[in-house]
């Protein structure tokens, strides 16, 4: 049973991490965005939503 316990907390660790770098990334886009003015009807949300994802990656 080690095994899948093992492989549980490996595949729990890879979707904590592809969270993180995600949100990272539409947290950069969002504020790119954001500073172009007319897209930040697109970038606000973009920005929320990177850290939606940054924060459910790091606290669970």
């Amino acid at each position: 049973m080690l095994i899948w316990r093992l492989t549980r907390l490996i595949v729990e660790a890879v979707g904590r991490l592809l969270a993180v770098v995600i949100g990272f990334v539409f947290l950069v886009v969002g504020t790119l965005l954001t500073l172009t003015g007319i897209g930040a009807i697109v970038g606000v949300p973009l920005l929320i939503l990177g850290l939606a994802l940054m924060v459910k990656g790091v606290f669970g």
